[in-house]
């Protein structure tokens, strides 16, 4: 009976797939994120690009030979490249897409370029800001409106009701990747995404020239925006019994990045700078821990820096510079990170929940390099900690 009652949700649940799938893109070219019929959901998270005048734009920390003939354009192609390469379900520009240090006709005319290739491959992608994106006329809040009517973005300004309950900052907002097509969790988050913007300078009384820090209006909105997730995950038909995994992206790291030295057991990747972080700890990382859904946050900010660590459960990564107008290292290939998340099968064939997060980076050398595969989540890796956690406290009593 149980059997026949999950495949008449399938059956029905694919008929409404099959009505829904004829125009899955709005006239924006904006679209529902989902995972793919192979149960894989891919992000390419592209940071610190730095765009400028094109191929006006010298570059910064490459060869006397590299030199003449290097430009943003080099940035564009990297990114086109990397595109081709892996066919990603969603491109995260994560912070200093574009160097704002112009006239706002000329910043609107370099977000232009920075986000062409992504709109080009009519691929779904979002944006949040760093600190050097408003170094202009054009305010962040001015900025995002830009974004926002972009073609093909998902972004947004900030999350809806917040002219009702004010959140600082601009682009802070909740992506939900549903299930497959033909699914039975085809309504359902599977995955949720947290764009929050970390500001860009202190404009307080003695923190003059430090970073800027995520506000508690921040924090309280991502609680409650993960409470309201956690419970639509729960909810009938098909409820579960847990938390679907999130991962969050912004461009400063928090301060917990701090914590990380290379070369280091369990450390991923190099740190090559120190980590320029707030001198206010706003305690959105204890708020992550304490919830217990997100498994990564995503920074880029320190261009040199790409590892990834662990601490207390949730992966701090960074993505390491993608733009060639900002700086680098000569002879370190300017680099992005790929995050892909795979769903499990269910015992009735169908795609379930996610099963496992994995995590890679690409460079601009010659041979496209992957580098540096790990995993960063799976479900089989919880649930053995949980059995042996019941286990141990069972001996106990």
């Amino acid at each position: 009976m149980e059997k026949t009652l999950a495949l008449f949700y399938v059956l029905c649940i694919s008929l409404i797939c099959l009505s829904l799938s004829v125009s899955p893109v709005d006239a924006y070219g904006r679209r529902q994120l989902r995972f793919n019929s192979n149960g894989r959901f891919k992000i390419l998270q592209v940071s610190d690009m730095h765009y400028g005048f094109g191929k006006e734009s010298q570059c910064s920390n490459v060869t006397p030979e590299e030199l003449p003939y290097c430009s943003d354009l080099n940035t564009t192609s990297f990114i086109q490249r990397t595109i081709a390469s892996e066919k990603p379900d969603l491109i995260v520009f994560s912070g200093d897409n574009v160097y704002g240090m112009c006239e706002s006709g000329d910043v609107a005319k370099s977000m232009d370029m920075a986000f062409a290739p992504a709109i080009e491959a009519r691929i779904p992608w979002v944006a949040i800001l760093g600190n050097h994106d408003q170094e202009s006329d054009m305010t962040r809040e001015t900025l995002m409106k830009y974004i926002v009517k972009m073609p093909y973005t998902l972004s947004e300004v900030n999350p809806f009701g917040s002219w009702l309950y004010p959140i600082d900052g601009f682009g802070n907002y909740n992506l939900q990747i549903e299930g497959p097509f033909g699914s039975p969790l085809f309504f359902k988050s599977l995955l949720n995404l947290y764009m929050l913007d970390g500001g860009d300078y202190v404009k307080l009384d003695g923190f003059a020239f430090n970073y800027d820090w995520v506000k508690s209006s921040q924090v309280n909105w991502y609680e409650h925006a993960s409470k309201w997730q956690e419970m639509e995950y729960k909810k009938w038909p098909f409820p579960q019994n847990s938390t679907a995994p999130g991962l969050v992206y912004l461009h400063i790291p928090v301060p917990e990045f701090k914590q990380f030295s290379t070369p280091s057991y369990g450390v991923i990747g190099v740190r090559q700078e120190q980590t320029c972080s707030p001198p206010i700890n706003s305690g959105l990382f204890t708020k992550l821990v304490e919830r217990g859904e997100v498994k990564g946050v995503f920074s880029g900010h320190d261009h040199v820096n790409d590892f990834c660590a662990t601490l207390n459960g949730v992966n701090l990564c960074y993505a390491g510079g993608a733009g060639y107008h900002g700086y680098g290292k000569t002879g370190w290939a300017r680099r992005v990170r790929v995050v892909e998340a795979q769903l499990e099968k269910t015992k009735y064939g169908s795609w379930g929940t996610v099963d496992k997060i994995t995590t890679w980076k690409r460079l601009d050398d010659k041979n496209h390099s992957l580098i540096d595969t790990q995993d960063l989540w799976s479900k089989k890796t919880t649930l053995d900690k949980n059995y042996r956690f019941k286990c141990n406290m069972i001996k106990q009593h």
